[in-house]
């Protein structure tokens, strides 16, 4: 039988009742004939004081035990629960066993070094460094906690809107985006093939790599995401949504870009823009009252040691009304903002730009005041699948922008017309033969649809206000950087 947590400890009125504990020890402090182990399991914020009375008898196992305990390492304390005389805690464990489970010494002995989180305050760029140690801390467990709840929290808002779970696959031989910034994914030997082509060379008889012979026959990479294979799972079963890893190999090493991300995506047969952005509304109010309910002390901690406000801003984009705004529009508002202040952005807003960051905060604290959801994007910046309008310069694309972050949601209508989407992929230079299966679904029975992607870890940024994304998820992978 599992043991119980802690959390549950906690909550359970003292009446001398026996219970038996596990976890890592926070602290201890000897006090003549009293010892107090602070032990905490993970389940919530706050830990257990066990309270261990010499003057009533202690074994010789228990008091060995004792002596050489130290803050890290794990245990098992049986007691009873007993009504708390400190204060901050209602309840404690009357303690009479101790067993230490795992040592975690202090200081550093032969070839095994001290446990490197002692009662400090460390700094989150030392904690990357030891993310394998990192969610015994306040700030890591709160943030893994959280992550599981919003994770809980997103199937349980498509489930009960009859969306259904998708798989779609890591490994893929197209390129969603249409960027080219994938990683390969290939069984062949390029360090061999790489020198026999430099041997051919000196031979005057290079050649390419054959990748015929690789393990799936052909080029193939890690997803950038799994809409094309959802969409054609939608005109099938109406709704479905994605939940799963992606990858991008693009050189940016900031606060806000990761190489392995987790991302969201539904994908809505017979919807048009305006059900995409209904949708999108309704679910990021959905999950960030989620998170007002369900992760209360985490959301707590977050706003008194990570980002002052946070619990008012979501409510206030929970409760608000999404405004909407054209990209011309958008464009314009930020262009006059600009004339009377020259040095307002790093980048000058212009129609046809890329929204930068700066643009999208600006857009949502200062024209709307609250979230916004930005449409009708000039196609030129945007993926080849999304719908045309009838002005030809614009494409049914939405983003929504929340204060603070940005960007949290992009989406779109996609093309539902075969044509129209055979004339942009000629216009990006992209193969017919690469997309066949993507065209079918415009060949036989196309309908409109509409999907969107998030981002879980820029939701969870959001939310708990950590300002790198590289805090947010266990284990990183950025430039340069794949440890454990």
């Amino acid at each position: 039988m599992l043991p119980k947590l802690i959390k549950y400890v906690l909550r359970e009125t003292p009446r001398s009742q026996e219970v038996e504990i596990s976890g890592w020890v926070r602290t201890k402090r000897d006090m003549k004939n009293l010892v107090f182990v602070e032990v905490n399991d993970g389940s919530c914020f706050a830990g257990i004081q066990c309270t261990f009375d010499r003057g009533t008898g202690i074994n010789a196992q228990t008091e060995t035990a004792l002596a050489s305990l130290s803050t890290g390492a794990s245990v098992k304390i049986n007691g009873k629960l007993t009504p708390s005389p400190a204060s901050g805690q209602a309840v404690e464990i009357a303690a009479v066993s101790l067993y230490v489970l795992g040592d975690a010494p202090a200081e550093a002995s032969g070839n095994i070094q001290a446990y490197p989180l002692q009662k400090k305050r460390h700094s989150l760029e030392f904690l990357r460094e030891i993310a394998h140690l990192r969610p015994r801390t306040n700030t890591f467990g709160a943030v893994a906690r959280l992550r599981s709840r919003l994770a809980f929290a997103i199937h349980r808002y498509f489930q009960e809107r009859d969306f259904h779970y998708l798989h779609t696959p890591i490994i893929t031989a197209g390129d969603c985006e249409g960027a080219g910034a994938m990683f390969q994914v290939t069984t062949l030997d390029l360090e061999a093939i790489a020198k026999q082509s430099g041997e051919k060379a000196d031979n005057g008889r290079a050649g390419a790599i054959d990748y015929s012979k690789d393990f799936f026959g052909k080029k193939t990479f890690l997803t950038v995401s799994g809409q094309l294979e959802g969409e054609t799972y939608a005109t099938a079963v109406s709704r479905i949504y994605t939940f799963g890893p992606t990858f991008r190999a693009e050189n940016s090493n900031t606060v806000r870009h990761l190489a392995e991300f987790w991302m969201v995506e539904p994908e809505i047969a017979f919807a048009e823009l305006k059900d995409d952005m209904a949708l999108a509304e309704d679910f990021l109010k959905y999950v960030f009252n989620a998170a007002l309910n369900e992760c209360a002390d985490e959301l707590a901690f977050f706003d008194a040691h990570i980002e002052k406000g946070i619990i008012e801003n979501l409510r206030q984009v929970a409760g608000a009304k999404f405004s909407h705004i054209t990209y011309t529009d958008a464009v314009r508002e930020l262009e006059k903002a600009v004339a009377s202040k020259d040095d307002l952005f790093e980048f000058k807003p212009s129609w046809g730009c890329d929204l930068q960051s700066e643009h999208e905060r600006f857009l949502t604290e200062k024209i709307a005041r609250g979230p916004v959801i930005v449409t009708d994007y000039p196609k030129e910046i945007k993926a080849f699948y999304m719908k045309l309008n009838d002005d030809g310069r614009t494409v049914c694309a939405m983003d929504v922008l929340v204060p603070r972050l940005g960007e949290i949601i992009g989406g779109s209508q996609r093309e539902d017309n075969f044509e129209k989407l055979v004339g942009r992929m000629d216009e990006l230079g992209l193969k017919h033969e690469d997309y066949y299966w993507y065209l079918d679904l415009r060949r036989y029975g196309s309908v409109p649809h509409s999907g969107f992607g998030l981002g879980f870890e820029r939701l969870i940024q959001y939310v708990s206000g950590m300002a790198n994304i590289r805090d947010v998820i266990p284990y990183p992978r950025a430039v340069g950087q794949a440890e454990f």
